[in-house]
């Protein structure tokens, strides 16, 4: 009822507290054996001359109660003058200084805990000093002492229930808040989930998709001059078609299935696996140079997938973005970091670029010692034999980790494949440069912050381009290579 009808029961209250002091007065009137007063001591409305000012002070006083939710620090003040007013009607003890402690206790509920205390404070010196002064024979416990330790009492018991609210308040804040943190944890990594997908999507897709496309463009260049070298491109398209397949089932099945998926059998992706992936790329023509330096060790899984990647996906950039350049690879294991450099130069005319694109990819020459690897063909007049020795177009079927989706950049990078084949004014296919996107850098990036490493992706002097990814390796594998 206090909460639904607050009014109603304030005003309740104040009819009690009027009628109360008039039934235990008439009472002890009729009965002077009842009163609790010293011998001699008249009860308030004993003497029908204070009968009607006590009754209009008691009648304001409790009146005012009904207003005190509203006006708590008002209604005190008027409730402590009325009761000191009573106090000097009525030469001795008033029954109407219980509305001011009723308003003590309502200041001490609704108001800042100092200025409720300081009100209740004056308002037991204002009603102390009245009865004092004009009702020196009080009731035992309504002396000085006695009005201001009732005063005192109502204001500590309304800051107490006030403290106790407060308190409440704060813990049901806290679960709100709580629920509403898990709330947005979940969805957070929902959106993570989501994006992680996505990267895989982007790392696993855009490489076998660049491959299917070149080789394409390949087969139908060939298909009447070279057919085994056509058939040998249709065999790449196949196993670079097959291989996406599988990953992009496992992935959907990820998205689809309401339990965790079970965990891959096939290893991760590693650099120890970079010369398959540099195969890989050779055979659709792109000539690349690897060059390894410092001690091989093994690197931390998630550090060694991040290198992987990077070389992947700066790969396939190049391959789309820089067709017929050249392609340096640097992988540097230092004592504290892995460095991964991928660098190309600018792109050949559509001609060179297909006629490289034909020649043949041999399975690696080295030169220059054992850390310098040259893969692809540089003449121009290659067997066909050699373009199908380079290997499959697909090498990262296991792969797993996040990789980038972003704004759109002007670096060389991107998802999506060149487009179909194109013919030039010479009757040769090229391939379609396609405007870069700039997903790739970002995936790139983010994987390289992931692990606490850095990572640059600028264009050079001479309009190549140039991807520079640090990657730190933690005490405990750098340790290892002292």
């Amino acid at each position: 009822m206090v909460r639904r009808h607050p009014l109603v029961f304030d005003a309740v209250v104040a009819v009690l507290l009027f009628v109360g002091p008039l039934i235990a007065s008439q009472a002890m009137g009729r009965h002077p054996e009842w009163a609790p007063g010293p011998p001699g001591w008249e009860p308030p409305f004993a003497r029908a001359e204070l009968n009607l000012g006590m009754i209009l002070a008691g009648a304001v006083g409790c009146a005012a109660l009904v207003l005190r939710r509203r006006w708590p620090l008002p209604v005190l003040a008027a409730t402590t003058v009325i009761g000191a007013a009573t106090l000097v009607i009525g030469g001795g003890p008033s029954p109407y200084l219980a509305p001011a402690l009723v308003a003590a206790y309502t200041v001490a509920t609704l108001v800042p805990r100092r200025r409720a205390w300081a009100a209740g404070a004056v308002a037991a010196l204002v009603l102390a000093g009245v009865s004092a002064i004009a009702a020196p024979t009080l009731l035992p416990g309504l002396g000085n002492p006695g009005v201001v330790a009732w005063l005192g009492i109502a204001v500590a018991v309304g800051d107490a229930l006030s403290s106790r609210r407060a308190y409440i308040a704060e813990v049901e804040e806290r679960a709100r808040r709580a629920e509403q943190s898990r709330e947005e944890e979940a969805a957070r990594r929902v959106v993570a989930e989501r994006m992680r997908i996505a990267r895989e999507l982007h790392d696993v897709v855009a490489h076998h998709i660049a491959v299917i496309t070149v080789q394409a463009g390949v087969a139908e260049h060939l298909l009447t001059s070279q057919p085994a070298a056509a058939a040998a491109a249709v065999g790449h398209i196949r196993d670079a078609g097959h291989t996406v397949l599988t990953e992009m089932t496992t992935l959907l099945g990820v998205l689809r299935g309401a339990e965790e998926p079970a965990a891959s059998t096939e290893p991760a992706p590693s650099l120890d696996r970079v010369s398959e992936l540099v195969e890989a790329f050779a055979a659709t023509g792109l000539r690349i140079e690897l060059v390894t330096s410092g001690r091989h060790r093994p690197l931390p899984p998630a550090v060694d997938l991040a290198g992987y990647r990077i070389v992947q996906e700066s790969l396939t950039n190049a391959h789309k973005h820089g067709r017929g350049a050249g392609v340096v690879v640097r992988i540097e294991h230092g004592p504290a970091e892995l460095v991964v450099e991928v660098r190309n130069g600018a792109p050949e005319s559509g001609a060179a670029a297909v006629a490289r694109g034909s020649g043949a990819a041999g399975a690696g020459a080295v030169s220059g010692g054992s850390d310098l690897t040259v893969w692809g063909a540089a003449a121009a007049g290659s067997s066909a034999s050699g373009s199908s020795a380079a290997g499959a177009g697909s090498v990262d079927s296991g792969s797993t980790g996040p990789a980038g989706s972003g704004p759109a950049s002007n670096s060389p990078a991107g998802s999506a494949a060149s487009g179909p084949a194109e013919r030039a004014e010479s009757g040769e296919p090229v391939a379609r440069q396609s405007a870069p996107s700039g997903h790739g850098i970002v995936g790139m990036r983010e994987r390289a912050v992931t692990v606490g490493g850095t990572l640059s992706a600028e264009p050079i002097s001479g309009g190549g381009f140039r991807v520079l990814a640090r990657l730190p390796i933690p005490s405990a594998s750098a340790g290892e290579a002292k």
